[in-house]
């Protein structure tokens, strides 16, 4: 991993989040935030990945690490994913794509033999100063979480 010095700055963004407040990147109090990228709510594997940030949560708390999922949903779909899946953390409504223009996760995939503009699985970390700490493109869903939780622990 490259030095502090080296590592790229993520420009600030707002953006309407479950909850009671909308999110903004600068000014967290976390020491650092994941930013996971999710096709759709309610999905095989979107279920099955915000279920293990979800299981392993008190973990990555206590390695000052905040979680907030990322998808294209309306907030009142957000609502009902996290109330159904019991979700302890928020999830960010980026309707308009300008949050994942802004980290490039807007990719064409196949889908059923079709070829659709969608949301690439991505997972960012981010430290208190904003900076960009580690990224993970193109996720496959099992063990993912595991490796993220194990790469913020070796950070202490």
């Amino acid at each position: 991993m490259a030095d502090s010095q080296t590592l790229t700055v993520v420009p600030d963004f707002s953006a309407a989040m479950t909850g009671p407040a909308g999110f903004q990147l600068g000014g967290r109090a976390a020491k650092y935030t994941v930013l996971y990228f999710y096709p759709k709510d309610n999905t095989p594997g979107c279920t099955t990945e915000s279920m293990a940030f979800r299981d392993l949560y008190p973990q990555f708390q206590q390695a000052g690490v905040e979680i907030y999922g990322i998808s294209r949903d309306s907030l009142r779909s957000h609502e009902g994913f996290k109330a159904k899946l019991g979700l302890p953390f928020e999830l960010i409504s980026d309707g308009d794509e300008a949050v994942c223009l802004q980290f490039g996760v807007m990719k064409m995939k196949q889908m059923y033999g079709k070829t659709v503009r969608g949301v690439e699985r991505s997972t960012f970390l981010i430290d208190a100063e904003g900076r960009l700490v580690k990224e993970w493109r193109g996720v496959k869903v099992a063990g993912h979480v595991d490796e993220v939780l194990e790469f913020v622990a070796r950070l202490k």
